[in-house]
């Protein structure tokens, strides 16, 4: 059983971005981790701006 459930996720974690009539889908992980690299990215960009 346990097994099964790997391959599973094993399936699923191939397909992060779906391409589907014209739309780009992530995943929830994915976006997730988008937004999460983007917060840092703006966060380290104000603290730059901060000390010029």
């Amino acid at each position: 059983m346990k097994r099964k459930r790997h391959l599973k996720q094993t399936k699923r974690q191939l397909k992060k971005t779906i391409f589907k009539d014209g739309k780009l889908y992530f995943t929830k992980e994915t976006e997730r981790r988008i937004f999460f690299f983007m917060t840092l990215i703006m966060l380290a960009s104000g603290a730059v701006m901060k000390l010029l």
